[in-house]
């Protein structure tokens, strides 16, 4: 699949789970800000991530998915878990890059190792960095996995309203 189709594919899967844009937290959770550059240049006109309906927003309470980097440094525990519950249901967290994936570094005094060890994580993007283009990936991955969670969350509500 080429990066067009990829677009086209996000754009239109993203607009139709939300009737909207998709808003995006980034979370660094100890990297070396290298999963950071290949981040921004998703909104770089070559990627031009706004254009698929998906923005960067600062707020978590604004946030539909996390994209968490870097190895989790136990110092950034408490900020790690605040940001994961200011986020509103349903949400999804995508772990990028070999760091927040525990490849690179064993848990030890300072850090877990992995993302997934702090808060709960939906997809996995490797990579030392990741490249843009697999970022687009795990966020296609990401909104298939909210595809899900709404359609669940829309059936149960059903059930609630009828008994």
């Amino acid at each position: 699949m080429d990066a067009q189709q990829l677009a086209a594919e996000l754009r239109a899967r993203s607009l139709s789970l939300f009737g909207r844009s998709l808003h995006v937290r980034t979370l660094d959770s100890g990297s070396c800000a290298v999963c950071e550059s290949e981040i921004r240049l998703l909104a770089a006109p070559h990627y031009d991530l706004h254009r698929l309906g998906l923005f960067f927003t600062p707020a978590p309470r604004h946030a539909d998915l996390l994209l968490v980097s870097g190895a989790a440094v136990r110092a950034m525990d408490l900020a790690v878990r605040k940001t994961y519950e200011a986020t509103p249901d349903p949400k999804a967290v995508v772990a990028i890059g070999a760091c927040a994936l525990g490849g690179v570094y064993e848990s030890d005094l300072f850090l877990h190792g992995a993302v997934d060890e702090v808060i709960p994580v939906d997809v996995y993007v490797p990579g030392c960095p990741p490249s843009p283009l697999a970022l687009l990936q795990g966020l296609l991955v990401a909104i298939g996995r909210l595809e899900e969670r709404v359609s669940t969350a829309r059936f149960d509500l059903r059930e609630e309203r009828t008994a």
